[in-house]
């Protein structure tokens, strides 16, 4: 036991959950001879958000996405929210409705890869009776649906390129016709879209219009992936674990200090979507009020994504760190790992956003 009563922990990351984990209260703890130290998961808990309902975050890339979206919401302009799988895009382009003046209209959503290539174009614009086998009756589109509201188009990379010209007429015109229909219809719609994907590269490659990337990306909003915010995870592991433990009407109040630990240290490759699935994983498992953690699955078997040269040597100075135990110079250090001057490693960890991980030897 610590002198002062207190549990000390090596974590890698910086903001005041580093503080709550690497000095815990004993008040918050609890400490029984031969058992896992654990620590009260409400300490971790975000205080909720009026303003963005769902979204637990206070780290800096986070609250930049936050001051994105309040910017935003207000004007009528297309948004087009870039991010990897299972970052919080859907939850993103509701908050942007919501903060906006068409909040008490319809917000509908399309996942464009998950709808058949030859029942898209009716999805988003609707079809008359008879227009194609199987139209036993009129439908309308989600264009029509969402008049006066907004329209989230998730994957909008996977349109392909015979509906992009249709859809650049509705972005500009605000006008379309059904299928099977020489009508020309009418609306006011606020279109949000997203993608996992590189438009811009898809451009290149002719397999996306540049027209249409042009009218889609006029303000872009970056999503970061969970790794590039780990100072958030606690907090989103207390919100997942008390939402999760509520519904199936668990009491479950604390989480063992190494649990924790691990799970700052994952990559989580399939970012939020991941963590929150994990969590009810644990929480399905968890038959006391600690809860308790599945294996986690190794990193080679979750991720063959390519990542940027900047993610690449981010990861690689994370690698160096966690196997040099978070210790930056000396001759076991993470610098003599990587083969660079102590300094050379403290400028690249700043530049990556890694400066708040520096420990003893830092």
């Amino acid at each position: 036991m610590h002198p002062n009563n207190v549990i000390v922990m090596k974590v890698p990351e910086g903001g005041p959950w580093y503080r709550s984990l690497r000095t815990v209260d004993r008040s918050s703890t609890t400490v029984t001879a031969g058992v896992e130290p654990t620590v009260a998961l409400d300490q971790f808990m975000a205080p909720p958000s009026d303003e963005f309902e769902g979204m637990v975050g206070s780290s800096t890339a986070f609250r930049e996405v936050l001051d994105q979206i309040r910017t935003v919401a207000p004007t009528d302009s297309t948004v087009l929210i870039e991010g990897e799988t299972g970052t919080g895009k859907e939850l993103i382009a509701h908050a942007i409705h919501t903060l906006s003046k068409r909040r008490g209209r319809p917000f509908v959503k399309l996942n464009c890869a998950a709808i058949p290539l030859g029942l898209l174009e009716s999805e988003l614009f609707g079809h008359e009776k008879g227009a194609f086998t199987g139209a036993v009756s009129q439908k309308i589109g989600r264009f029509e649906a969402a008049n006066g509201g907004t329209l989230f188009l998730d994957e909008i990379g996977d349109i392909p390129l015979e509906l992009q010209a249709k859809l650049l007429r509705v972005l500009q015109e605000q006008e379309f016709e059904r299928l099977g229909s020489t009508q020309t219809h009418r609306v006011n719609v606020r279109v949000v879209a997203a993608t996992n994907q590189d438009l811009a590269a898809l451009v290149s490659e002719k397999q996306f219009r540049m027209d249409l990337y042009y009218r889609l990306n006029v303000f872009p909003v970056a999503v970061p992936p969970l790794r590039h915010r780990m100072e958030d995870l606690p907090a989103l592991v207390a919100h997942f674990a008390h939402t999760y433990a509520e519904r199936m009407a668990k009491q479950i109040e604390k989480i063992p200090s190494d649990s924790m630990e691990t799970l700052v240290r994952h990559p989580w490759p399939g970012n939020i979507r991941e963590l929150q699935n994990f969590i009810e994983r644990a929480v399905i498992l968890t038959q006391g009020d600690v809860l308790q953690l599945p294996a986690l699955p190794s990193i080679s078997a979750v991720s063959n994504e390519p990542i940027t040269l900047e993610e690449a040597e981010r990861d690689h100075i994370l690698n160096a760190l966690r196997k040099s135990n978070w210790v930056v110079g000396g001759t076991r250090g993470a610098a003599a790992r990587l083969g660079v001057k102590r300094t050379t490693l403290i400028s690249k960890m700043r530049k990556r956003g890694l400066s708040k991980a520096m420990t003893n030897g830092g």
